[in-house]
């Protein structure tokens, strides 16, 4: 099966992070993200110590890696959530909560260290597209 590389425009900022990924694949009705986080349209980090900001981007980001994909919110089965600290969870849960009102996908939080100091949150999907 052909796989598609998925690079929306929306994170095509220049510089461009230097770590060896794509942001999100296609393989016959299966859209992956990978783990996305806060980064704007400029490159920057958006909310640094803010997780209801951050996590509005991230869902943002991926949201945009799914649409390039094929996929809505409506087509998730999976998402996994990383979170710097365990006590954002609720705040998070919150926002999450507002990009699926109804019939959530299956979710895994979990607390982990990040790549860079000033992100708290990292959410990757996974989504299916019928024929």
């Amino acid at each position: 099966m052909p796989r598609k590389i998925l690079t929306p425009e929306q994170l095509n900022f220049q510089p461009r992070p230097t770590y060896p990924y794509s942001p999100g694949t296609r393989g016959g009705n299966l859209v992956f993200t990978a783990g996305q986080v806060a980064w704007g349209s400029d490159g920057e980090l958006v909310g640094a110590g803010d997780i209801d900001r951050q996590t509005r981007q991230t869902l943002a980001n991926v949201e945009a890696v799914l649409n390039e994909g094929g996929a809505t919110w409506e087509d998730v089965l999976k998402c996994n959530v990383y979170l710097r600290d365990m006590r954002d969870f609720q705040k998070m849960n919150a926002v999450f909560s507002e990009t699926f009102p109804t019939r959530p996908p299956a979710r895994t939080t979990v607390q982990t260290p990040m790549a860079e100091a000033d992100m708290l949150i990292e959410i990757e999907a996974v989504a299916w597209v019928g024929d």
